[in-house]
């Protein structure tokens, strides 16, 4: 079949010009301009219902001057839109003295109500705090998009009201919010609708401090940087329903039935950088063991801080939304604490906290903040200058001593410790509690590291083939570590990790040649029974047992020298080159002749 050419419109809008396909409406050609045009009952993913009539333009064609709502109307060719003329305005100020009267209580309009020039509308309403302008978009999304029907328009005239069949609760709806998220007024709240209890999504991200939608960025810095759907509560992928981002994503990359593909590429190195998790704070009891809202970890307090976080800066209490005066900040929740969680330092606490300590004075200047440690480790370039710094020019108060329990009493909460320089209890009330949690490994990496056959030490981070000699490398060859997977690391040690990583890839693949481990396993043949115990035990999949022979062959180039396969062996038919039993027992023979 012949492919059918598309139409293109040629107009003018604002005084630029524009090229655009036929069927587009005027709102639409206008977005595509950059040119703003006030509008609230439109949304791309429904039909114009041409409801508020607050996009109302000047369309002049012909030598003709008329006034159209530029969500509805198609453009047409030669025509000339003005957007903000003298007449497109006047008609503006009325619509929205209509909707102001309408819907006095929502500040949408009170706003556009304000931007339009009208302080005081001449027309007034008996509910001063209604906010709903029965544009229809909760019913139209709800009943086509949802395809719910759990609300409706109710009563007529002037009593007309967006409700629940019966105006009782609805037993069908299925709490997807999306007549409350496409509301342009904010009058319409899922707890009007249903009695069932409403979920929202949490943002990872953001520590659940603030809501994200089912198609979300997980993060800014996110590689690559693009939209993921969330399956598990998608309301298409559980009703069959939606598909809102589909509709309003332009460049048509919505992919509903895209699965997940295995891609295979050959690769001369691998690079093991998973980060670390933090000891979730509910494993901590003497702190309340995440039953206080106002008892928080570094991560979330940081994106309190973070001016492009979910509070924009401000510090504020989880409980009630109130600023905290004082804070106490508990290093080593969890660390050096081999009865309640690991015994190793986890190194970041003692700089991170001194800096969130400062970062909360700047934010608050008549707060406290106090900080209680065991020993202040600030072991780098620059950071005992910041520790001191912190203390002189903030006035933040270091407690030496390790917090014991916390409780709440009246509306506050109680620390209870003990000083260990003067010797004395204490007891300290303060608003809210920042804690250290100690670092632990990635969830998921005992999973990576058995099938990429590297080892981890008793706490489960990744082991280097050598702590001094070796740090960047792992027993098995091309397999290289960075940064907190092996150890807890502050990004200046996890950078020049890494940077040593790269370099030893580079120099690896500048070779000619791979210089293989010459202290490798080798089958004695005339002892070997092929009994396959060498096969089983070798965790780099090195060994097979020929069945011709019935004696086990070893592949070299696998080969990294464990001796495993040496330590099992029934028979001895496998041994070390240079490191057989009998130069061992001839080394220790010689070594201790002169004590014969």
């Amino acid at each position: 079949m012949e492919e059918i050419d598309e139409v293109m419109i040629h107009l003018t809008i604002d005084g630029k010009k524009i090229e655009v396909e036929e069927g587009t409406t005027i709102l639409t050609a206008a977005i595509e301009l950059g040119i703003e045009i006030p509008t609230l009952c439109y949304h791309p993913a429904l039909e114009p219902y041409q409801a508020c009539r607050i996009c109302v333009v000047e369309v002049v064609q012909d030598g003709r001057s008329k006034l159209v709502t530029s969500c509805g109307q198609e453009v047409e060719e030669n025509m000339v839109v003005k957007p903000n003329s003298e007449r497109a305005l006047r008609a503006r100020r009325i619509f929205a003295e209509l909707l102001l009267a309408r819907a006095p209580g929502s500040e949408v309009i009170q706003n556009l109500a304000k931007k339009l020039g009208i302080e005081t509308p001449r027309f007034h309403s008996k509910k001063e705090e209604e906010k709903c302008i029965l544009c229809g978009l909760c019913v139209r999304i709800c009943h086509k998009v949802m395809k719910v029907g759990a609300i409706g328009f109710g009563h007529r005239g002037a009593k007309m009201e967006v409700t629940p069949p019966f105006e009782e609760f609805s037993k069908v709806c299925t709490t997807c919010g999306a007549c409350a998220h496409i509301c342009p007024t904010g009058a319409i709240t899922l707890n009007q609708i249903t009695d069932r209890e409403v979920i929202p999504l949490l943002s990872e991200f953001d520590s659940g401090l603030e809501r994200r939608p089912c198609i979300y960025i997980p993060f800014p810095q996110a590689v690559p940087n693009k939209p993921v759907i969330d399956r598990e509560h998608c309301m298409y992928f559980k009703t069959g329903n939606c598909k809102v981002c589909e509709a309003v994503c332009q460049p048509k990359a919505i992919v509903y039935d895209q699965e997940d593909s295995i891609i295979e590429e050959d690769i001369g190195a691998i690079v093991v950088a998973t980060g670390y998790d933090l000891m979730q704070i509910s494993k901590i009891g003497e702190y309340g063991g995440g039953k206080f809202k106002d008892v928080v970890d570094g991560i979330t307090f940081e994106r309190y801080l973070a001016p492009a976080g979910p509070t924009s800066g401000q510090v504020i209490r989880p409980s009630d939304g109130k600023i905290p005066k004082e804070i106490a900040f508990i290093s080593c929740a969890g660390s050096r604490d081999p009865e309640h969680g690991v015994s190793y330092c986890s190194r970041l606490c003692c700089m991170y906290l001194a800096k969130q300590a400062m970062l909360y004075k700047h934010a608050v200047h008549d707060g406290q903040a106090y900080i209680f440690y065991i020993d202040i480790r600030s072991n780098g370039k620059g950071y005992e200058e910041f520790v001191q710094r912190a203390k002189e020019q903030d006035n933040i108060i270091y407690i030496r001593g390790k917090v014991s329990k916390i409780s709440k009493e009246n509306g506050k909460l109680k620390i209870w410790g003990v000083d260990t320089l003067t010797g004395e209890q204490v007891e300290l009330l303060v608003d809210m509690v920042v804690t250290s949690n100690a670092m632990v490994p990635s969830e998921n990496i005992k999973e990576l590291t058995s099938k990429l056959r590297i080892a981890t030490d008793s706490y489960g981070w990744l082991q280097e083939a050598h702590l001094k000699l070796r740090p960047m490398e792992t027993l098995t060859s091309g397999i290289y570590i960075a940064g907190a997977a092996q150890s807890p690391k502050d990004i200046t040690d996890s950078v020049a990790q890494a940077s040593g990583a790269a370099a030893k890839i580079l120099a690896l693949f500048s070779q000619d040649y791979i210089l293989g481990n010459p202290v490798i396993a080798y089958v004695d043949e005339d002892i070997c029974a092929g009994c396959g115990t060498c096969e089983k035990i070798c965790e780099y999949s090195a060994i097979e047992i020929d069945p011709a022979g019935n004696i086990a062959v070893l592949n070299e180039a696998l080969c990294e020298g464990c001796g495993a396969c040496a330590g099992a062996c029934p028979s001895g038919a496998m041994q070390h080159k240079n490191y057989t039993k009998k130069q061992l027992f001839d080394m220790v023979e010689v070594a201790t002749e002169k004590y014969k």
